[in-house]
């Protein structure tokens, strides 16, 4: 029964979570703005999150199955890619550097800012 309660919790997060991403789509198409739906639905999640509008708790099992099953949503991409033979010569070679190099500035950018939030240094 405790599993079925957690599923239940699980599913009604993210439908909450969800409805964000339509109102956000909902207001990129109204007023034509031209960023995603999906980052204005984040950032008014984020907004009611900071705000204390919407608890924490309202959202956070939800948010942590989809971000703990986030590896199955590129499978297919990673998957098509394999058909083109042209990445597995000189310019697969360049793509990887390209990649790991990228993902290496994320990190680290991602790190100085958590570090730089961490220590309250943002809010001087």
């Amino acid at each position: 029964m405790k599993v079925l309660q957690k599923a239940l919790q699980i599913i009604v997060q993210i439908i909450f979570i969800w409805g964000f991403l339509l109102i956000g789509t909902w207001l990129s198409a109204a007023l034509h703005i031209q960023i995603p739906g999906s980052i204005i639905g984040l950032l008014l999640l984020f907004i009611c999150l900071k705000a204390h509008i919407i608890k924490l708790a309202w959202v956070d099992a939800g948010a942590s199955f989809l971000t703990g099953e986030l590896l199955l949503f590129f499978v297919p991409a990673a998957v098509g890619v394999i058909q083109y033979d042209e990445i597995f010569g000189i310019i697969g070679i360049k793509l990887i550097v390209v990649i790991v190099l990228g993902t290496v500035v994320v990190m680290a950018s991602t790190g100085v800012v958590a570090e730089r939030f961490a220590k309250g240094d943002v809010a001087k």
